[in-house]
């Protein structure tokens, strides 16, 4: 039976590298994807022995506050910061699939870069349910961002578009990707999380790939003064999407100090390093598609991404 890529190709039409990336993408989600529902372990009960996070990540690591800390508190401040974390992730890929969706709607559904276009939604579902199973299982509430920030996002993914819309999906999924590959290596962290990492991580890197090649496909022929406006709206979409990891309500949740504890995670130099550390591969290659702005980097500067 001859496939439409075998019509396609008969009748002199070479594939584009991007359909071929698409093509790739797709056999590999065929070849290595995860059922969440069966491969963590929902069932054993919580071991309060464990991290949610490798400690070296937490906010308040190498700070006066922790070092003053019992280890059962750095232990349960870790797990609620990463319940934090997971619940940004959700609300940030709610945004990521309305834009994916938008993109893609009432395009050719033959097109390779379509049918990932969908194969990532499926992927960004299955995610979504599996962080917010974990963030219940960590015995955390619902954490959100400020009210502002959810409205600044609603705003954003109704009128961000091509280019910027998977710069900024690339943004969201490089920090957390570095952040995730450590705490899925580290045994300190609880086993169940450290599936839930591996399997975003193995996931979300086929997702970097594409948003990768969308950004420079859309980025062609773009205008210095529209490349310009739109490393500026990644920078700030970066920015609060960062800013909004970790919400302040985990301290109080953690049995901590809420102000001294927002005080020394706000001047914590060793976290604002890891960020620093975790995105030099993002700002490389934001620099090398002319996202990198003067304007840009002074937001970056400010989330501690640069």
């Amino acid at each position: 039976m001859t496939s439409v890529e075998d019509t396609r190709e008969q009748a002199g039409n070479t594939p584009s590298e991007r359909e071929t990336v698409a093509r790739r993408l797709l056999d590999s989600s065929e070849t290595l994807s995860y059922d969440p529902a069966r491969e963590v372990d929902w069932e054993t009960a919580l071991d309060t022995d464990h991290h949610g996070t490798s400690p070296e990540w937490s906010t308040l690591y190498g700070t006066a506050y922790w070092a003053e800390l019992t280890e059962a508190q750095r232990r349960e401040l870790t797990r609620q910061e990463a319940a934090s974390v997971a619940s940004t992730g959700i609300w940030f890929e709610m945004i990521l699939q309305q834009m994916v969706l938008r993109d893609f709607y009432a395009k050719d559904p033959t097109d390779p870069a379509f049918q990932w276009a969908l194969t990532e939604i499926a992927d960004e579902c299955r995610h979504s349910i599996m962080f917010a199973r974990g963030a219940a299982k960590l015995r955390a509430p619902a954490y959100r961002p400020r009210r502002a920030v959810v409205e600044l996002g609603r705003l954003f993914k109704t009128v961000a578009t091509g280019e910027a819309a998977y710069a900024a999906i690339l943004v969201a999924e490089e920090v957390l990707d570095v952040m995730q590959r450590d705490w899925m290596r580290d045994e300190r962290v609880a086993p169940f999380v450290r599936t839930i990492n591996n399997i975003h991580v193995v996931e979300e890197s086929r997702h970097m790939k594409f948003a990768r090649e969308e950004t420079l496909e859309r980025l062609r022929g773009v205008s210095r003064v529209r490349k310009q406006g739109i490393a500026l709206v990644v920078s700030i979409a970066a920015y609060f999407i960062v800013t909004s990891m970790v919400s302040r309500e985990v301290y109080a949740n953690a049995g901590l100090d809420t102000r001294r504890a927002v005080r020394e995670a706000r001047a914590n130099e060793h976290y604002k390093s890891m960020l620093r550390s975790s995105c030099a591969g993002l700002m490389e290659f934001l620099d090398s598609a002319g996202l990198l702005t003067a304007a840009a980097t002074r937001v970056y500067k400010r989330a501690n991404l640069i």
